[in-house]
């Protein structure tokens, strides 16, 4: 279930993920589910009609639906969609490869642009930022100047360093941090997906950082949307968004403008189809 999110590309943006269902294994809470599977936990509990905080028991079955659009791959093989929490690999035979992600917090922003790889470390050390031992401080916790490869290393066992000063991607030790805004900048992948990536990055390999909380596509003779939070405030109005691309498209006249504004009230982050049916 777990397994890597695949699509192959031919000339426009296609969809992973899928809609299914999942029995609950032991241990596992709708934090540890909604970070493996790239679902919100809000999104998740209310599709099975639980409360945010409810407590999953063995074998009991989750609806999931972890449908995302995959933005524009032009010329770079890691993308990073900041809002939409996933990261994208194009990676041999025409295939992109995604994965749930957490990026940096409203407070401390995963900046926007270009990168390439720069650095590919197995079991790195953490030399904590003056600028994160000054928030250990502040929060009363013990100030680390750096900690060794361990299981309590929050890098975990790879890191992929790149061009942009501080910032990288690696692994982690809390894998229910997945697919939140909750970094100081880096973008995290689960212990699996990073060793994924890491296994066919190479150095000066081109990528970028995005930010597009509305995406648009056309599949066939389908349209659908995914609308995330705008939680840096850099993006237009949704409605805008979809509207501009759309008409850009020539597929605006398939949209249901009642099934667009649903999506863009609930902000679940999920590829909805938005078409008018007939």
């Amino acid at each position: 279930m777990f397994s890597t999110l695949t699509v192959t590309l031919l000339f426009v943006a296609q969809i992973v993920g899928t809609q299914s269902i999942y029995a609950v294994k032991r241990g596992e809470s709708l934090t540890t589910v909604g970070a493996r599977s790239g679902i919100s936990v809000r999104v998740l509990a209310s599709e099975n009609h639980l409360g945010v905080e409810s407590h999953l028991k063995v074998g009991q079955v989750l609806k999931l639906d972890n449908r995302h659009i995959v933005p524009a791959i032009d010329g770079v093989k890691i993308v990073v969609n900041i809002p939409q929490r996933m990261l994208f690999f194009a990676a041999a035979g025409g295939t992109v490869e995604s994965f749930p992600a957490a990026a940096g917090k409203r407070s401390w922003r995963t900046p926007r642009g270009d990168f390439t790889v720069l650095t590919l470390e197995t079991d790195p050390t953490w030399n904590v930022p003056p600028s994160i031992q000054e928030e250990m401080r502040s929060q009363g916790k013990p100030v680390l100047k750096q900690v060794p490869p361990s299981p309590e290393n929050p890098l975990g066992k790879y890191w992929i360093g790149l061009s942009i000063p501080g910032v990288g991607i690696h692994g982690t030790n809390q894998p229910g941090s997945i697919f939140g805004l909750v970094t100081h900048g880096c973008v995290r992948l689960h212990p699996d997906d990073i060793a994924t990536l890491f296994s066919q990055a190479e150095i000066g390999m081109p990528g970028r950082f995005i930010y597009e909380p509305v995406l648009v596509v056309r599949v066939e003779e389908s349209v659908f949307v995914e609308v995330h939070p705008d939680v840096y405030g850099l993006a237009p109005d949704p409605l805008e968004t979809i509207v501009e691309q759309t008409r850009a498209a020539g597929s605006f006249e398939m949209l249901d403008m009642s099934l667009v504004q649903d999506a863009i009230r609930k902000r679940d982050g999920i590829a909805r189809d938005v078409t008018r049916r007939r």
